[in-house]
């Protein structure tokens, strides 16, 4: 935060194409600032994401002896500590998208959406696929690096239509269905549940028969049946801790669709802003996935 301010002070590069002029509204309702910030509320909402990150940390580091090898969210893991340094990131990735407007700053919020939402599917697909703790870290590394450099060239949607971020929501739900009720034939109707997470986010499959070149990314919907070979050999508890993280997220994408220039709701010069709120929310929402995945329990010794 140091670093930030001192290079703030002396001025943030040339904006990003898609910014606003200092004065103007931003793409987040908040009126653009010639502080530090550019949008104060939308970048500071951002420490939610830090302080969630710092207190999963210390949950795991005061795992007892006894309880770390539980599962792989119980003590300081690879995958344990993958997760709560990616929503550090997060947030500090969002914050610098935020706070100073420039390409450089989108594209580490970007990224970081990015880190963080591989993650838990990655996570699924490797347990019933019965990989390693270095394959899992090599795949996950390996499309992170091609999601950041191909960014960079194609731009966000990687010149293919592909929006990695949204798509992996949709692997998350179908992967963490297929998690629950794996079995040799709902392995492979188990992409249907991506038409299901799809429609709650106003795609739905009127849309997508519409046009299908632009929907073309269904067929990555069958990516965890392809992948998950073999039935789990643990259990997690999907209350409270799950259907918490899903409400609270719900509700979140709920008040960001508010947080636009063109919603009625919009008041650019508010200290509360609907998009800061959003950020509070899935912060509150990453704790709650965190707290789900530590309930995973093996069915056998």
């Amino acid at each position: 935060m140091s670093a930030y301010v001192i290079i703030g002070t002396f001025g943030w590069s040339s904006p990003a194409s898609s910014e606003q002029a200092i004065g103007e509204v931003s793409r987040w309702c908040e009126r653009v600032t010639i502080g530090i910030f550019r949008e104060p509320s939308n970048a500071l909402s951002n420490i939610a994401f830090m302080v969630a990150g710092i207190v999963m940390l210390k949950t795991l580091a005061g795992d007892s002896t006894e309880t770390k090898n539980i599962n792989q969210f119980h003590g300081f893991t690879p995958v344990s500590l993958l997760y709560a340094y990616s929503v550090i990131w997060l947030g500090a990735g969002s914050l610098l998208m935020h706070g100073t407007h420039t390409s450089w700053g989108a594209s580490a919020d970007n990224i970081g959406m990015v880190m963080f939402i591989l993650i838990p599917w990655l996570f699924n697909v490797s347990q019933m696929g019965k990989w390693g703790i270095n394959k899992f870290l090599l795949i996950y590394l390996v499309l992170v690096l091609i999601y950041g450099f191909g960014r960079e060239i194609a731009g966000p949607k990687l010149g293919i239509n592909l929006e990695l971020f949204d798509i992996s929501i949709g692997l998350w739900g179908i992967s963490e269905v297929l998690y629950r009720y794996w079995s040799p034939f709902f392995r492979w109707v188990s992409g249907l549940v991506g038409f299901v997470v799809a429609s709650a986010f106003g795609i739905f499959p009127s849309d997508m028969i519409a046009d299908p070149l632009m929907y073309w990314w269904v067929v990555l919907f069958w990516v965890p049946a392809v992948l998950s070979r073999n039935k789990p050999e643990a259990r997690r508890s999907y209350v409270p801790w799950f259907i918490a993280g899903v409400s609270v997220y719900m509700v979140a994408f709920s008040i960001w669709l508010t947080g636009r220039p063109n919603h009625p709701w919009c008041n650019p010069d508010s200290i509360i802003q609907a998009h800061a709120i959003w950020h509070l929310l899935s912060a509150l929402a990453t704790w709650f996935f965190f707290k789900f995945l530590r309930t995973e329990k093996r069915l056998s010794p």
